[in-house]
């Protein structure tokens, strides 16, 4: 029988695919929903120490490609969401999910994490280095410098898994000077991509977005190329111990498989759970199987990382991998 079943960090899933963080995830009502679908798991919005209101609306907009976005990072702030964790880690304890977070300075983020650290939260933790969209406030992880400086301080006292979420990377010196910090750590997952920014999307003679004269990051269909490159570069680099997170382009079950393909574990959703709502999970999942139908694959170790390539047979060049093999659950 074909599944969709995946792991990170050691943690099972019954499903490859979740949401993003940043859609249907600001509310516990919108959480509940992700939970209760056919998706593996969710990932709250992206938490700050307080409540924050995020940029002013219009700030997202749908278009024919895919989105334009720039929302300020709103969220109803660390407490909110880790309080809804600890409740869910009663009623479902053998169920993980994520937990987003980023500070809005340096000093900021390791209150959250050191708050999070000595709490009992035992899920998954996604640092957010890639958010475009605060006005003053530059994307953390293209500073290597910074990057680097801010992962030795965080895991110095941080012991829970940990994963960072990325933004698209575009120079392949770039993966590789990446690359060479993230596997100085023990990093359990890389999440890629965030919105491509900053573009602009135009109606008539006027943007469509209010925040920053009308500059957005660009989501859907326009950026899974970029999306599956920094998944397959960060894939053929990072250590086996550092899985991958597929993120950007996917309509479809063909455009998570290739998310896969590229060496992804999982696959999240953003843009197309904003228009089309948590159906979203099954259909794409159907469409996922039926593609692994087709091609005779069980489960997703059958094809994961095994992007061919023109002129060259199939070399593994990362791990060897069992196939199929059962998932075993992490007791924390």
């Amino acid at each position: 029988m074909v599944s969709t079943k995946t792991q990170i960090a050691g943690f099972e899933f019954g499903n490859c695919l979740m949401n993003a963080a940043g859609v249907a995830c600001m509310t516990i009502e919108e959480l509940e929903g992700v939970k209760n679908s056919a998706a593996g798991t969710f990932v709250t919005k992206t938490a700050t120490l307080e409540f924050r209101q995020g940029n002013p609306e219009p700030r997202y907009q749908d278009v024919p490609l895919g989105s334009i976005n720039s929302m300020g990072l709103p969220n109803n702030g660390l407490e909110y969401y880790l309080d809804y964790h600890l409740d869910l880690q009663e009623k479902e304890p053998t169920r993980p999910f994520f937990l987003s977070l980023v500070g809005m300075s340096p000093e900021e983020t390791h209150i959250i994490l050191k708050k999070v650290q000595a709490s009992d939260y035992k899920g998954l933790t996604e640092l957010n280095l890639s958010c475009p969209n605060v006005p003053g406030k530059p994307q953390i992880a293209y500073d290597f410098e910074t990057t680097d400086r801010i992962l030795s301080e965080v895991f110095a006292y941080f012991t829970k898994p940990l994963g960072i979420k990325l933004p698209p990377y575009f120079d392949i010196v770039h993966f590789d000077q990446a690359a060479e910090i993230f596997n100085k750590y023990p990093l359990k997952f890389v999440n890629c991509v965030n919105s491509v920014g900053n573009g602009l999307y135009i109606e008539d003679e006027t943007v469509v977005i209010r925040p920053k004269n009308g500059f957005g990051g660009i989501g859907g269909e326009y950026i899974k190329p970029t999306a599956l490159a920094n998944v397959h570069a960060f894939y053929q680099r990072l250590k086996p111990e550092i899985q991958i997170i597929g993120t950007g382009g996917v309509l479809t079950g063909r455009d998570a498989f290739e998310h896969i393909l590229c060496g992804a574990s999982m696959v999240q959703i953003g843009t197309t759970l904003h228009k089309e709502g948590v159906s979203a999970f099954e259909r794409i999942t159907r469409e996922l199987k039926d593609i692994m139908l087709e091609k005779g694959y069980d489960c997703l170790e059958d094809f994961r990382g095994k992007l061919r390539y023109i002129g060259s047979i199939y070399l593994k060049i990362r791990r060897k991998e069992k196939r199929c093999s059962p998932l075993k659950k992490v007791s924390s």
